[in-house]
């Protein structure tokens, strides 16, 4: 799939990036902060797409839970409500920045195809033709099962950054990156993804921090398709543009090809 930009950037936004870690609700003072680090990365020219995660958690009060649901019917009911509380909140506050989003809702048949990737393709390439737009992708949890989920939304934006020909995919989670075992320091650049990946086992590896292998299991499906991909903390927006100038906070993985 040839690239829809040259220097496109795919960020994904994991929900302990946009929601209070006490109950679940969408993080509103995070969430201005994170919109004005993207915005600056679209006023210095850089062409995004963000990889959104939150709907079902900015559903759950709506519904009168107090607690993430169980059963799947009640599950996909806080997504359908969460998913249009989330975009107008970001339509809200990419607005004070005259920045149009875009929603785009994926499950994974709609990539199970060359026909149908190439439908959302097309539709991508046409909206990162207008420069303050900004496309919005989220799995469409409200009518997703098992057999058409990605499985989580870090696989969905690896995918997608692919699917873009991205240059970079930044992972934005809830620590500075991949943490050495031993010293407990940032790992800041990794040249070797297999060699990583072998010291994580269901999330209970030494590397296991915050569902980080499933994050490195997205890391190396991006970089087996040549896109450099970082791992970064979400809540410090601000280090975004010195992450995509290569002196920025992270942990960087290099492209295979």
């Amino acid at each position: 799939m040839s690239s829809l930009l040259p220097d496109l950037t795919v960020l994904k936004a994991g929900t302990g990036v946009l929601t209070k870690s006490s109950d679940g609700t969408l993080d509103r003072a995070q969430l201005v902060h994170f919109v004005a680090g993207i915005a600056g990365l679209i006023d210095a020219g850089h062409r995004c797409l963000l990889v959104s995660s939150g709907a079902v958690g900015s559903g759950v009060s709506s519904l009168g839970l107090d607690a993430y649901p169980s059963d799947t019917a009640t599950r996909q009911a806080c997504a359908a409500v969460g998913q249009a509380r989330l975009m107008h909140v970001y339509g809200s506050l990419f607005a004070n920045f005259d920045i149009t989003v875009a929603q785009v809702l994926l499950t994974a048949g709609d990539l199970s195809t060359p026909e149908r990737a190439a439908y959302v393709s097309d539709t991508l390439r046409r909206l990162l033709a207008e420069k303050r737009i900004l496309p919005i992708i989220n799995e469409n949890d409200s009518v997703a099962v098992e057999e058409l989920k990605f499985g989580d939304n870090d696989m969905l934006s690896a995918r997608v950054s692919v699917l873009a020909g991205a240059k970079r995919l930044v992972l934005l989670t809830s620590v500075d990156g991949l943490l050495d075992p031993q010293t407990n320091e940032l790992v800041p650049e990794v040249a070797d993804i297999d060699q990583v990946l072998g010291h994580v086992r269901d999330d209970r590896g030494k590397f296991s921090i915050g569902g980080m292998a499933s994050k490195l299991t997205a890391v190396r499906h991006a970089v087996e398709n040549g896109i450099e991909t970082h791992i970064a903390h979400g809540r410090h927006p601000e280090r975004l543009a010195a992450i995509l100038a290569g002196t920025g906070l992270s942990t960087r993985f290099a492209p295979k090809l």
